[in-house]
């Protein structure tokens, strides 16, 4: 039987964890139907395994002990030469693969039918959840900077979200309709993904993956909360002043991003992050690049591209500036945070005293 390979590569903040846990729950419908979501071990989930299996190839360690992710790609591959029929394998990460680590990939998976899946939204919303999701990473840096070294071409995301550079590079072993854009639905002007966004979102990815949607039936259990300006304000700062180049225990930053995920740390959501309006011209300029690029490649789009176009702000809609939030705001949100961390202090048992440390040092932050 032939082994095909779908090879989702990105991009990051495109629902990219909504499918990886979909798929990764539903691993035995989908197997009974000759198409695989593929794990090192038997314990492992299978998101964790090709998480750590991308570390690998890209030769990133993302914040683990050095070392901690390696061998795990050549794991997976011994993984995916056992299996036939359809073999499916993701994560954003993979989408800005330097040249040398894309050859790799390709020779490891010959004499499978490789193909590329990328998925892509509109750059102003991306750019927006880029941000808040580099924070709740551990980063301290403003919106402002964020945006100019983006606008630079600076950091890892920005080059994930770069079609063009993207799907050419994976693309060079990869004939052109073997590669498939998938385009996430577009928001409403009031914020809001179309009623079916997700069904819309899952759907269009089961095309590019050649998957029935009925074969997963069971939804994601994922939740990645998004913050308004405030919230990531509190912990913009709660980053600074713990200071990232300090050594902090593993476990510390887990619970932080764990809260934070959950929807669990902040009580309330402030205004959202939305893109500066005197950033449009330069992101509309990178979409109408993608979008020639597109046009001209020959690849398989699935989705209209026409919602790859950043919908401007109403002119006489007021922008919140993450970067200058007011202090009742903030406050509010912090309080907040204190709340959550003092009831999971005293939830669980925390034999290292991290949850109570953490509550401390947000108190001392709220002190005058």
């Amino acid at each position: 039987m032939t082994r095909v390979v779908h090879l989702h590569i990105g991009a990051p903040k495109t629902g990219t964890t909504y499918i990886q846990t979909r798929l990764g729950r539903n691993t035995r419908t989908l197997a009974d139907h000759g198409v695989h979501f593929p794990s090192t071990t038997r314990l492992a989930r299978p998101e964790l395994s090709q998480f750590r299996a991308a570390l690998d190839l890209t030769e990133q360690d993302w914040g683990g002990a050095p070392g901690h992710a390696d061998g795990a790609w050549d794991a997976l591959m011994r993984r995916v030469r056992r299996l036939d029929g359809n073999v499916v394998i993701s994560h954003e990460i993979l989408a800005p693969a330097k040249s040398r680590m894309i050859e790799r990939a390709m020779k490891d998976l010959a004499g499978s039918e490789v193909h590329i899946v990328y998925s892509a939204r509109d750059l102003a919303r991306q750019l927006a959840a880029a941000w808040q999701e580099s924070v709740k990473q551990g980063r301290a840096w403003t919106f402002r900077k964020f945006l100019r070294r983006s606008r630079m071409g600076k950091p890892f995301m920005m080059q994930a979200f770069d079609i063009p550079d993207v799907l050419s590079s994976w693309g060079v072993a990869v004939p052109p309709e073997r590669i498939h854009l998938v385009v996430v639905p577009a928001r409403r002007r009031n914020g809001d993904v179309a009623a079916d966004g997700e069904d819309t979102l899952w759907t269009r990815m089961c095309r590019a993956l050649a998957i029935d949607p009925a074969w997963a039936p069971l939804d994601s259990d994922a939740v990645n909360a998004s913050l308004g300006v405030a919230e990531t304000q509190v912990l913009r700062r709660l980053n600074q002043e713990l200071g990232r180049q300090v050594a902090r225990e593993g476990e510390y930053d887990e619970l932080l991003r764990r809260m934070v995920a959950d929807g669990t740390l902040f009580h309330h959501r402030s205004a959202p992050v939305t893109l500066r309006p005197d950033n449009y011209d330069w992101v509309e300029e990178r979409t109408e690049r993608s979008l020639e690029w597109i046009a001209a490649s020959g690849i398989d789009v699935i989705g209209d591209v026409d919602e790859l176009r950043p919908q401007r702000p109403d002119p006489d809609e007021r922008w919140h500036n993450p970067d200058r939030v007011r202090k009742r705001a903030i406050t509010r949100a912090a309080i907040g945070a204190l709340s959550s961390m003092t009831a999971e202090a005293a939830r669980r048992p925390d034999p290292h005293g991290l949850a109570a440390r953490a509550t401390r040092e947000i108190k001392r932050r709220l002190e005058p």
